[in-house]
């Protein structure tokens, strides 16, 4: 097994094939990914040697594959993708697909089997997984229970894309990485204001925020800095509704109307934000693709963010553009 934190090119892969084709590589200067964004990623948490949502991340390869134009055996990959899990046992595997060098100059590709040839691209971790706190779904599939933080509105911006790019998990990044740049510094921000007025008091009272909440560039408030996002309204602004249940209860995700921000225009369609809409789908109340807008926000009384390496990270309040600070 290569040593952790190493990037790993796995070759062309078969379906036959017992045996992983992982050699380690430099990732050479014409890479379509570094070069034009030309591809996607997926993370994947790993568990006593197994892949977290694996059917969802084989989901994911075939449905960018497809948008993408790029020739990818998802069974075989998984197979070899299962086998570094097994290795690996606690930690993370980060996989990066980019289009394979192409004989036309610039940005274009040939629509044919050299212009959806693919380079691949792992990384494995070892790194801990929190998972002494599970929430189990309705279905009985088990998510991680994050501790509750708060969130905070961004100024910064989403793109908005076309199809059949919107929603994809792409190289192209660069919203995504200026908006968790805006959210460090908030997190920073706070820390220094709270260190110079609250000297004496414990280490546990420091300022918890957990995510950042973005908008697109049409105004929708679509999902978080690393994260894709739930929530709940109440009938008046800013009340906090003492029926919902608390996230440690059994019942959080099953109380209540669950809504989650479409993704048709900007936005990343992650793992654990389908895992949680197929979770629901049996309940009486399942949940419901419907825009979160600004008019929305004073009526959360329930919000979480989730991502596939974290589970569900349930907050207890929002602060708004405006200051305010809406309880949950």
């Amino acid at each position: 097994m290569p040593p952790s934190n190493s990037w790993l090119r796995l070759q062309p892969l078969s379906a036959a094939s017992d045996d992983a084709a992982v050699t380690a590589l430099t990732m050479p200067l014409d890479n379509r990914g570094l070069a034009y964004g030309d591809g996607f990623f997926t993370t994947m948490g790993v568990i006593d040697g197994r892949i977290l949502w694996s059917s969802y991340h084989q989901q994911r390869l075939d449905s960018h594959a497809s948008a993408l134009h790029l020739d990818i055996d998802s069974r075989a990959l998984l197979a070899t993708l299962h086998r570094q899990a097994k290795h690996l046992q606690q930690g993370m595997l980060k996989l990066i697909v980019t289009r394979a060098v192409q004989d036309v100059r610039g940005y274009g590709y040939t629509l044919s089997m050299s212009g959806s040839a693919c380079e691949i691209w792992l990384k494995s971790s070892a790194m801990p997984i929190a998972t002494a706190e599970q929430m189990p779904l309705p279905n009985g599939c088990l998510v991680p229970l994050q501790p509750v933080a708060s969130a905070t509105c961004l100024s910064s911006q989403l793109a908005c894309l076309p199809p059949p790019l919107a929603g994809l998990k792409s190289l192209n990044r660069l919203d995504t990485v200026l908006a968790s740049a805006e959210l460090q510094r908030i997190k920073a921000q706070e820390l220094t204001s709270h260190s110079l007025q609250t000297k004496h008091l414990p280490a546990n009272t420091e300022p918890n925020i957990g995510e950042g909440l973005l908008r697109d560039m049409s105004g929708q408030w679509v999902e978080g800095t690393m994260s894709n996002v739930f929530y709940q309204l109440s009938e008046s602004p800013f009340a906090k509704s003492s029926s919902l249940s608390h996230p440690q209860n059994n019942n959080y995700l099953s109380t209540g109307q669950w809504y989650t921000p479409s993704l048709a225009q900007s936005g990343v369609a992650g793992v654990m934000r389908q895992a949680l809409i197929d979770g629901l789908s049996s309940t009486e109340q399942p949940a419901i693709i419907r825009p979160l807008q600004d008019e929305d926000l004073p009526q959360l009384s329930q919000l979480f963010f989730c991502n596939a390496l974290r589970g569900i990270m349930p907050m207890s309040s929002l602060r708004l553009l405006s200051g305010e600070v809406v309880g949950l």
